[in-house]
C-alpha cells in the first residue's frame, strides 16, 4: 500500500508539472499582449514588457518562472498594480470553496435520497417523476440553471439576493445551479446500483431473516451501493469547478472563477497560470483521495498495491 501511495504521489507532480509547462506555452502562444493598450506608446510597451521579462526568448521566460515557482512565488499580475498573484488568489478562496462544497454537499445528500426512494418504489409514480426531473437536470446547463433561478427567485419573486456575496442567503442560487446536476447523477446511479444490490443473493438471504426493511437498506444495500458512487465523484468534481467559471461571473461571486475568466480576458498570464494549477491540483488531489476512500468503504478491495494494481 506503502508503494503504491508513493506512485500515486510522483504521479501528482508529474502530472502538474506536465499541465503546468502546456499551459505556459499555451499562455505565450494566445493572441494579443497584456499591454495592448491603445494609450501606451510603443516605447512604453517596450518598456513594461521589459520590465516583466516578457522580451526575454520563451526559453528563458519558462526557466525563470519554473525557478521562481519551485520557491513559490508566483510572479506578479500585469493588471493590478504589481501585486503579488496569490494575494489576489488567497481573498477569493472562501467563496469559492463554500460554493463547491456546499453543491456538492447538497447534491450527494439529495441525490442519495432521491435515489433509495426511486429504487423503492421501483416503476412507480415517484421514480418516474425523479427519472425525468433528472434527465432535464442533468441536460440543461448550469449556467442555464442559474439565469432561471436568478430570474424568477431572485428578479421575480425577490426570495434570494440577485448576486454578491453577504452570507448564507447569497449561496442558496449558486448551489442549487451547481447542486441540481448534482443530485441528479447521483440518484440515478444509487438508484440503478440499489435496485441491483436488493435484487442480490445476499440481499434475498438477509431478507428472509426477517431483518427490518430500514436495516436492511441502509446496512446492506446503501453499503454496497456507495461502491460506484466513489467512482464518479471524478467528474462530478470536475464539473463543479468548471461550473463556477460561469456561475461566479452570473451571480458577482468574487471567488477563483471570477477571477479567472477577468485574467483572460485581460491576458493576465501570471494569474491564469496559477489558478491553471490550483485547479489542476485540486483535481489531482481529489482523484487520489477517491482511490484512498475506494479501498475504505469496500475492504475486499484493499489490496497491497492498491485498486489499479
Amino acid at each position: 500500500m506503502i508503494k503504491y501511495l508513493i506512485k500515486r504521489v510522483i504521479y501528482m507532480f508529474i502530472t502538474l508539472f506536465v499541465t503546468m509547462t502546456i499551459t505556459f506555452f499555451l499562455m505565450k502562444l494566445m493572441p494579443g499582449s497584456p499591454f495592448n493598450d491603445e494609450k501606451l506608446s510603443e516605447t512604453q510597451k517596450a518598456i513594461v514588457s521589459e520590465k516583466y521579462g516578457l522580451n526575454e526568448s520563451l526559453p528563458n521566460q519558462y526557466f525563470i518562472y519554473l525557478k521562481n515557482l519551485t520557491q513559490g512565488d508566483f510572479g506578479v499580475s500585469f493588471q493590478y498594480d504589481n501585486r503579488e498573484v496569490w494575494s489576489l488568489i488567497e481573498p477569493r478562496l472562501i467563496p469559492s470553496f463554500e460554493i463547491g462544497a456546499y453543491a456538492m454537499i447538497f447534491g450527494v445528500i439529495t441525490g442519495i435520497i432521491l435515489g433509495v426512494i426511486s429504487a423503492i418504489r421501483k416503476n412507480s409514480y415517484i421514480d418516474y417523476s425523479s427519472t425525468v426531473i433528472s434527465v432535464i437536470a442533468i441536460s440543461v446547463p448550469s449556467f442555464v440553471l442559474a439565469v432561471m433561478l436568478q430570474y424568477f427567485l431572485a428578479v421575480k419573486y425577490q426570495i434570494f439576493p440577485v448576486g454578491g456575496w453577504h452570507g448564507l442567503s447569497s449561496a442558496v442560487l449558486p448551489t442549487l445551479a451547481l447542486g441540481l446536476s448534482v443530485t441528479a447523477t447521483v440518484a440515478r446511479y444509487i438508484r440503478s446500483e440499489m435496485i441491483e444490490v436488493l435484487s442480490s443473493d445476499y440481499i434475498l438471504l438477509v431478507k428472509s431473516k426477517g431483518l427490518p426493511m430500514r436495516n436492511l437498506i441502509f446496512k446492506h444495500a446503501l453499503r454496497n451501493t456507495l461502491i460506484p458512487l466513489i467512482t464518479i465523484i471524478i467528474p462530478m468534481l470536475a464539473s463543479i469547478l468548471t461550473g463556477t467559471l460561469t456561475i461566479e461571473n452570473i451571480f458577482a461571486i468574487p471567488g477563483l472563477g471570477d477571477q479567472f475568466v477577468r485574467s483572460i480576458q485581460t491576458n493576465d498570464y501570471p494569474v491564469i497560470m496559477a489558478l491553471t494549477l490550483l485547479f489542476s491540483f485540486l483535481f489531482i488531489v481529489s482523484i487520489f483521495l477517491v482511490d484512498i476512500l475506494y479501498g475504505l468503504i469496500d475492504p475486499r478491495i484493499r489490496t497491497q498495491g492498491g485498486r489499479n494494481e
